[in-house]
């Protein structure tokens, strides 16, 4: 298939699946229907296990949109399809480049549909059946229908001969649902990427590529490489001074030092210091990247520099645990919430930045290489927060340690509807709270058509 064929095909598609529908499994089965269009005609591009994956991930996301209908899946759904068709079409463009031209093409789509000769094919037709269809059909009907519009304005009677009749179309939504279908298949079969990427693209390499000439670059004009990597020895050795400081009077305020029970308090001292430790990770690794973003990744003389830089990452490691555990002792106190979900969720990836920043380092890798790999556990997060059903397990959490356990801190939480409901029933306590505009949503979800749906709805009971 041609593009403009993708492309109208994958209109007809939308249309059919979202007129007169809400966003719901629809969004699914449009997802699969790319999924499968890409496995399919360019099958023989797919020669990577990447692409294996991506596939898998873009068939799981579907389902767990599908399933779910929220904007953690979605996210998923939309990321993994998007990078398949990237990784399928520009494979040897570096994945970081997809995210500026998602926002590019978002702007540029709207005046490259007008460019006809860049998407549409342009040669005679031979066919003698097109022939006819367009000299015996197509042609009459077009001034059919710009001499009716005139003669209508003319005379009542023969308008109405053709007008005096309604058909069940709600002709703006379907204007709208073409165009909008129409912007996002071109979009998706037919975007853009500028030259400037395919130059740019070696600069995102994981490996260097000129080290003769990285050996001798320095980052200061006034500095010789001997003063600069002096400096970043003392300036490393006093960070790490700085470091060890910092984490025993961070261990001993979070677990020796008698602080005020009360639950603000406690919640406002620990986001502070949660808050620290993220700012330090990420100045961190940005020390590391700029001393070893060039020629001391292969200065023999630069071993004391590396070491430093070794023993500053382990430090920030050990800052890492004793967060985690401060979040694990704060959990303890007032139960399980999104948020602290998001503070294990960041400090996991953080460790595993480190973990990328010391190979970068062991390795001689270019900063590039750290910036590859979090795109990766950045996605592989996103699926991970699709596919889980945390609501439920927040809410489960809670109720068997009884803590958090609020009415109206369990009804604002999502897909957690059975243990919700069996809570509440066991404590008396249905009625009482805010789960009457929860329940409302359930009942407006149930009673939807299947396109608008969101499955997880339909297997829970209707509540009496």
């Amino acid at each position: 298939m041609k593009k403009h064929q993708f492309i109208l095909a994958c209109t007809a598609v939308f249309l059919l699946l979202f007129y007169n529908e809400s966003v719901g499994i629809n969004i699914s089965i449009f997802g699969v229907v790319l999924t499968l269009l890409i496995s399919y005609f360019y099958q023989e591009k797919m020669v990577d296990r990447s692409h294996l994956v991506l596939v898998m991930t873009s068939i799981l996301s579907c389902f767990a949109f599908a399933w779910y209908g929220d904007a953690a899946s979605f996210f998923a759904l939309a990321l993994s399809i998007v990078f398949l068709q990237f990784k399928t079409q520009n494979e040897e463009l570096k994945m970081i480049q997809v995210f500026p031209l998602i926002f590019l093409n978002g702007f540029a789509s709207v005046g490259r549909i007008f460019m006809f000769h860049q998407w549409l094919p342009e040669r005679k037709i031979h066919n003698d059946f097109a022939k006819k269809l367009v000299a015996f059909v197509l042609i009459p009907i077009v001034f059919l229908g710009l001499f009716f519009i005139v003669y209508s304005f003319g005379s009542d009677h023969f308008s109405s001969l053709f007008t005096d009749y309604e058909l069940d179309i709600d002709l703006p939504q379907l204007i709208g649902i073409s165009i909008l279908g129409f912007y996002i298949s071109f979009s998706f079969w037919n975007y853009w990427v500028p030259d400037a990427c395919y130059e740019y693209n070696p600069k995102l390499n994981n490996d260097f590529s000129n080290i003769s000439e990285v050996k001798n670059q320095s980052t200061f004009s006034f500095l010789d490489l001997d003063f600069e990597r002096k400096s970043g020895v003392i300036t490393l050795f006093l960070l790490n001074i700085m470091l060890l400081v910092f984490i025993g009077t961070y261990n001993y305020e979070q677990f020796f030092e008698v602080v005020t029970a009360q639950a603000s308090k406690l919640s406002s001292d620990t986001h502070e210091r949660v808050n620290s430790v993220i700012f330090s990770i990420l100045m961190a690794v940005g020390v590391i990247m700029f001393y070893f973003k060039g020629g001391f990744n292969f200065d023999k003389k630069a071993t004391l520099l590396k070491t430093l830089a070794k023993i500053w990452i382990f430090l920030n490691g050990i800052l890492i645990v004793s967060t985690i555990i401060k979040n694990s002792e704060y959990v303890s106190f007032f139960g399980l919430t999104y948020k602290r979900l998001g503070v294990y969720a960041f400090l996991i990836l953080a460790i595993i930045g480190l973990v990328y920043t010391f190979l970068k380092i062991t390795k001689q890798k270019t900063n590039v290489y750290l910036v590859n790999q979090m795109v990766w556990c950045f996605y592989g997060t996103v699926l991970l927060c699709s596919y889980v059903n945390w609501g439920n397990i927040i809410t489960n959490y809670n109720i068997s340690v009884n803590k958090g356990v609020s009415p109206i801190f369990l009804s604002g939480l999502n897909f957690n509807d059975e243990a919700r409901r069996e809570y509440f029933q066991k404590n008396n306590l249905d009625g009482k709270y805010a789960e009457s505009v929860r329940e409302e949503m359930i009942l407006n979800y149930q009673e939807a058509s299947f396109l608008s749906k969101a499955l997880y709805y339909d297997f829970l009971d209707k509540k009496k």
